[in-house]
């Protein structure tokens, strides 16, 4: 870029930059995955500790995360640290799943998910509703998987979930400011809903039959290390007995990934005013404020309702936290405490909270393949900032049209099922660049130096490797298909560089 052309404005301060890490964790995750939790561990214990696992997980990532933001403040986040210390072929790959499955995927299910819950005020807005139905995709089985098995077209929901990503991209290309200020609102609301339905589990969600169920004796109930837990092996596949170390890291599918997005504050960092304090200290705040959330809704899952359930059972109560309907657990939980308007409550609050989800979400993904194409590395348009607003508009343009594809394919959910391994190796590689830089650039300026070094960023790589290695093993499904989307990478850029080099030799 030459000296006149536009240049990202640092518009975003510490309630911004930490909004973003908030409102990019808080989805629909926490509302509906701890029923899928529970049906894999079976024990109040055992739901808890999946959360305390991504919790450790979690802030160790954010704390060090933060020395690398604090040392390299450039827009891109981690695709730069993995370019800087591993070389510009990692942050491709980065890049490239990034901008294929992960970013544009979750927002796409996001978006979907938004347009689902509108339909419980309006029962016109259906993923059943179709508007223009293309075509049903056939099941079909490859190994221990299943791909396909999709309805093509559009319906009301994905209709609706387009709206809302072309509503969102649209408020980001009229500047960073605006973006942030919708993300600060959205995020405090969607807080503030979280907080309200901990609060009023605490105050008025404790019911005695669960309270009986879950907690006491009960609490520990299948948490031994010598109790073996059942899991299956791919789709369809046989069942095989597996212990607490195990079965917890097959869990953690659900809840890292309700959990996730954190580091998207990362991608900003051109943005962000005295990125050198604000960025790390974001990250921690931010994370801090939703794992302890996280931790305490599912608290009051268990005050109002029996973990262990019926599938069959004739009410909210006896389906429990493991059968809720559809997975609301949230939802079910709130009808213990107001009956038939916990539904409505909950389904405003999910509103607000994958509304700023999809928001923060649009706003930092486009960052990356902005710093990914000054670097030769994505669709020239994209390195272009809008003359007035100094926003990536290309870059928000393209992530909205690929997103707005997925909606209509309806295959985002197997892809983001793909990708939760996948995550965890970058997640890996770039913790590894910590010890990587500290090596190479010791006389590097790192304003802030990551808490716990070395012995914590190498908890949470023994920690992430041992997860992959599990589901590796148990659950193909969720590891195979993302390393080769990762692995198509390569081909690409390798034509992304060799067209590189003959510009610049031009």
């Amino acid at each position: 870029m030459n000296a006149a052309a536009p240049h990202l404005v640092q518009r975003l301060g510490l309630f911004s930059s930490t909004a973003i890490v908030v409102g990019s964790m808080i989805g629909s995750g926490i509302f509906i995955v701890p029923a899928e939790i529970s049906r894999g561990v079976a024990s109040p214990a055992l739901l808890i500790g999946a959360w305390l696992v991504t919790a450790v997980m979690t802030i160790i990532g954010a704390l060090s995360y933060g020395e690398l933001a604090a040392m390299m403040p450039k827009a891109g986040g981690q695709y730069v640290y993995l370019r800087e210390a591993l070389g510009p072929m990692w942050g491709f790959l980065f890049g490239w799943t990034l901008f294929l499955v992960i970013q544009t995927g979750t927002i796409a299910a996001v978006a979907v998910a938004f347009g689902k819950f509108l339909g419980v005020f309006f029962p016109a807005i259906s993923s059943s509703h179709w508007l223009l139905h293309l075509g049903h995709v056939p099941a079909l089985r490859v190994g221990p998987m299943v791909l396909g098995n999709m309805d093509i077209g559009l319906n009301t929901a994905n209709l609706t979930g387009i709206l809302i990503v072309l509503l969102l991209t649209g408020i980001n290309i009229f500047g960073v400011r605006l973006g942030a200020l919708v993300q600060n609102v959205f995020t405090t609301a969607k807080t503030a809903a979280l907080l309200g339905l901990v609060i009023l589990g605490f105050c008025l969600g404790r019911k005695p039959a669960a309270m009986a169920a879950n907690f006491g004796h009960n609490f520990w109930q299948g948490a031994s290390w010598h109790t073996l837990h059942p899991v299956q092996v791919g789709v369809g596949g046989p069942i095989t007995m597996v212990g607490l170390l195990a079965v917890l890291a097959v869990v953690q599918t659900g809840s890292l990934f309700s959990a996730d997005a954190w580091n998207n504050v990362t991608f900003t960092a051109g943005e962000i005013r005295n990125p050198k304090r604000n960025l790390p200290l974001s990250l921690v705040l931010g994370t801090a404020i939703v794992i302890t959330l996280f931790i305490a809704a599912n608290f009051v899952y268990l005050f109002a309702l029996p973990l262990l359930g019926d599938p069959h059972g004739a009410t909210v109560f006896a389906r429990g936290i493991q059968y809720a309907a559809e997975d609301r657990v949230a939802t079910a939980a709130l009808e213990q405490i107001f009956q038939n308007s916990g539904a409505y409550l909950m389904a405003a609050a999910i509103l607000i909270s994958t509304f700023g989800c999809a928001n923060g979400m649009i706003l930092a993904g486009a960052r990356v393949y902005y710093a990914m194409s000054n670097d030769g590395l994505f669709f020239k348009p994209t390195s272009k900032l809008h003359p007035r607003y100094k926003t990536p508009v290309a870059a928000l343009v393209i992530q909205a049209v690929w997103t707005c594809f997925l909606c209509l394919t309806g295959s985002y959910s197997q892809l983001l099922d793909y990708i939760i391994c996948t995550e965890l190796i970058f997640y890996i590689l770039t913790i590894t660049c910590l010890f990587v830089l500290r090596k190479r650039r010791p006389d590097a300026e790192r304003p802030y130096r990551a808490v716990g070094y070395p012995v914590l960023p190498a908890l949470y790589i023994g920690m992430a490797a041992w997860i992959c290695v599990v589901l590796l093993r148990y659950k193909p499904q969720f590891t195979w298909p993302g390393l080769l989307i990762v692995l198509l990478g390569i081909p690409v850029y390798w034509i992304w560089s060799r067209r590189r080099q003959e510009v610049t030799a031009a």
